[in-house]
């Protein structure tokens, strides 16, 4: 176990006292507090940026005790989130690697009342809240938890580390631990049973990885830098250690596993566009694998645009080509005469073969199915893996506490990035009108989203009535042609229609720079992080950018409706990705991310503490067989 340093609000503690033990935890004073490991003073606040915090914290005091704690957006100076307790860890990269249960985590300090929670020692509860109780003559704050037949468990607040949120994988209960029996000692042991084999698979593919090793890449040339500067933006500090991270990975003889986690519009496919680049003047291939048609295709215009000036060919292979297309760039790319192949899950076909594969990129895996997933496996070995990912919390989660990826996080938004102003409405004719007529007398271009392709054409034929003479509206959904949905698109791209009306199809990635304001209807149907990736189609630029969800009487609609709702509008901050993952997976499960087999266990033990447990195991797995991390 190591060292940490337990902050909580109405408790004294001196501000002097607090500077002495976070500079003993190995955090440096700053002038700004714009990295982990900085922290800066404001007069009577304290300014930090945790390792086990996805946002810095303000730390308010009023004479000797703590008043406020909170994370905060430093670019908005917005308050995201209030915390009564704050468990900061020494600023030491491998403490992430320390054996233990207790790992504080930003995601597991947020409990609220009616949550279930898990005590690492006495198993599943109920949190009631805070109460004021006397003990030992002494009075002070506890965390009350509900267990089995109604008994009560009484948590010191110096003790609330050891108690960590309950998320799981589905919308089932669980089963609340019985408090004085072994019951739960029991469940513990079953669990890490479990998890044991799934651990040596784990150091099983590692293993396999390092042994046959990977492709040692060139340092840049002239050609990389004449690359990188046709970039039209400024990259932010994020985004260059990204980029070099990727570089140093690719440049290593062993092969690249990293997952660049960053919100909607931060400019993660630019890092993988750089990725690509490196590699194929090493004379590799590279697979650009995404999970939409739509969005194979702008990664497949944009690359072509990019590489316009350079002797490498570029295709794709989607449902936007036809079979004869398709037949002939099949061919060409097993003769090595494609150098990046963007495409769909029509990329992990039995009848693609590459001739030399250097590098897969995957974007947003989370979103192809069970199927998709084990034939991405199969590429995985002997080959470097680049992922992007915009609301990544429970994989991240996982794959960092276990040690088995590399992560870089952007968390900085792109300079003059403003956040999309949210509002929740009814279908009013007037209002949307205004907003629309708004955006267009700004040069700018709407996007209006309805999901349900029987009734979209009426939605058509509303918005000719109120859209001004002579615009344009283009239809696409995912029963369209494929010529006819290509030629929508491009005539979007182009600016030629001004309004579209479409499904969620456009929900992945699309960038449309000119297209800030987006009306999704009947938006109760849609899951958070659904909502927060069709939000992020518009306000790319430095624009002010406005998003419209469309519901029915709030009050006809279910509590978990409301609360989705008031949380997509809660996170419009830049950077919610984070918040919006982990609130998705708490609302209704995240899918299938550890594989079936390991559903059951996470359901015994919530997945924070799943994970821990499968970090102790690989531990002890790599210490017993002497295994290299990494």
């Amino acid at each position: 176990m190591f060292d940490t340093f337990k902050i909580y609000t109405h408790k004294e503690v001196k501000l002097e006292d607090t500077l002495d033990r976070i500079t003993s935890l190995g955090y440096r004073r700053a002038d700004e507090t714009a990295e982990e490991g900085d922290f800066s003073l404001r007069g009577d606040t304290l300014e930090i940026f945790p390792v086990n915090f996805n946002f810095p914290l303000r730390i308010e005091w009023e004479f000797e005790t703590v008043k406020k704690i909170y994370s905060f957006d430093k670019t908005l100076n917005k308050k995201i989130i209030d915390y009564d307790l704050l468990i900061i860890i020494p600023y030491d990269k491998n403490a992430r690697r320390y054996s233990s249960e207790d790992l504080p985590l930003d995601v597991v300090l947020r409990i609220e009342k009616g949550d279930y929670v898990v005590h690492s020692r006495y198993g599943v509860g109920r949190f009631l809240g805070v109460k004021k109780l006397r003990a030992k003559g002494k009075e002070g704050y506890y965390f009350e938890i509900e267990y089995a037949n109604s008994d009560k468990l009484y948590v010191a607040k110096e003790e609330a580390h050891l108690v960590q949120k309950y998320a799981n994988f589905s919308a089932k209960r669980p089963r609340l631990s019985r408090l004085g029996s072994k019951e739960w000692t029991k469940i513990k042991e079953r669990v890490e049973q479990g998890i044991r084999a799934f651990a040596l698979e784990i150091l099983r593919m590692q293993a396999q990885r390092k042994i046959i090793g990977g492709f040692k890449y060139s340092k840049d040339g002239q050609w990389q830098r004449k690359f990188e500067e046709s970039f039209l933006y400024e990259e932010t500090d994020d985004q260059l250690k990204a980029i070099r991270d990727v570089k140093n990975d690719m440049e290593y003889s062993g092969c690249m596993d990293r997952i660049i986690c960053g919100d909607v519009g931060y400019g993660k496919t630019e890092v993988a566009m750089r990725a690509a680049f490196k590699c194929v003047v090493n004379h590799k291939q590279v697979a650009f694998l995404v999970p939409t048609t739509i969005l194979a295709y702008q990664h497949y215009a944009n690359l072509s645009k990019r590489l316009e000036n350079f002797p490498f060919y570029v295709e794709m292979l989607s449902r936007f080509r036809r079979p004869a297309e398709q037949k002939e760039i099949l061919k060409k790319l097993k003769e090595g005469k494609v150098d990046i192949i963007v495409g769909t899950h029509r990329l992990l076909s039995g009848d693609v073969n590459f001739k030399d594969l250097g590098l897969l990129i995957i974007d947003e895996e989370q979103r192809f199915g069970v199927v998709h997933k084990e034939k991405i496996k199969k590429f995985k070995v002997g080959i470097d893996i680049l992922s992007l990912s915009a609301t990544p919390i429970p994989r991240t989660l996982y794959m960092s506490l276990i040690g088995m990826k590399a992560i870089s996080v952007i968390r900085t938004p792109p300079k003059q990035r403003q956040a999309i102003k949210t509002k929740i409405m009814q279908f009013d004719s007037s209002i949307l009108g205004q907003a629309i007529t708004r955006e267009l007398d700004r040069g700018g271009q709407v996007f209006f989203i309805h999901n349900r392709i029987e009734t979209i054409g009426r939605i058509g034929q509303w918005l000719k009535k109120i859209l001004p003479q002579g615009v344009e509206i283009g239809i696409i959904h995912g029963r369209l042609a494929t010529q006819d949905m290509e030629k929508v698109m491009l005539d979007f791209i182009n600016k030629r229609i001004r309004c579209l009306l479409s499904t969620a199809i456009v929900e992945s990635g699309i960038d449309i720079p000119a297209a800030n304001t987006i009306i999704i209807d009947n938006a109760h149907r849609f899951g958070l992080a659904d909502l927060h990736q069709l939000r992020g189609r518009v306000g790319r630029l430095n624009v002010q950018a406005f998003a419209y969800l469309l519901v029915p009487d709030l009050e006809k609609v279910s509590s978990d409706v409301r609360n989705r709702l008031r949380m997509i509008e809660e996170f419009s901050h830049l950077g919610a990705g984070f918040e919006v993952a982990m609130s998705d997976l708490e609302l209704r499960g995240a899918g299938n991310i550890l594989g079936k087999e390991q559903h059951g266990f996470i359901w015994m033990v919530g997945f924070d503490l799943y994970c821990r447990l499968l970090k102790k195991e690989i531990e002890y797995l790599r210490q017993t067989f002497k295994i290299e991390s990494g």
